[in-house]
């Protein structure tokens, strides 16, 4: 079995996590450390089947060798579950089950709507629409999720 954490120059243990943005077409995916409290979006997963889903996060599992997944799941503004948010929660089991890692969700209300306010920020609005066109919004939404998750753990 890997092992779950690496030890950094510095002597403290680096925990690196993986977070998912699940959609029907596409998964956004993000990798983050925990320590840094950092995330950085991958290229996100578009497989046609569900087990081709599962072989490509299997391939991004052992290349980052997290300690951590953390799935986004998708809440009504009021917070109340709706069909996608079964949907996520089934994913979240999955990839425990598969893995055999721990998994936690993650409010993830507004990720979307706060990555294209960041996009617009950065690169204005016509750049924002190509990168949704392009399929690079989802693992950004990952990367909020994830930095979500950081920010929850700080004030935990």
């Amino acid at each position: 079995m890997p092992e779950k954490a690496r030890s950094s120059t510095s002597g403290t243990t680096a925990r690196t996590l993986l977070a998912f943005d699940f959609g029907l077409q596409r998964i956004g995916v993000a990798v983050g450390e925990a320590e840094l409290g950092t995330a950085h979006p991958l290229p996100g997963v578009a497989a046609r089947t569900q087990s081709g889903r599962l072989t490509a996060i299997e391939r991004l599992v052992n290349q980052w060798q997290p300690s951590l997944l953390v799935v986004g799941r998708p809440l009504g503004e009021d917070g109340a579950p709706h069909e996608m948010t079964r949907r996520a929660e089934r994913f979240a089991r999955q990839l425990g089950g598969r893995f055999q890692l721990p998994v936690e969700l993650v409010d993830e209300r507004y990720s979307s709507a706060e990555v294209e306010s960041r996009m617009r920020a950065a690169y204005g609005k016509r750049k924002t629409a190509d990168l949704a066109r392009g399929k690079t919004l989802d693992s950004h939404a990952a990367q909020i999720i994830l930095e979500q998750y950081f920010g929850g753990k700080e004030s935990a």
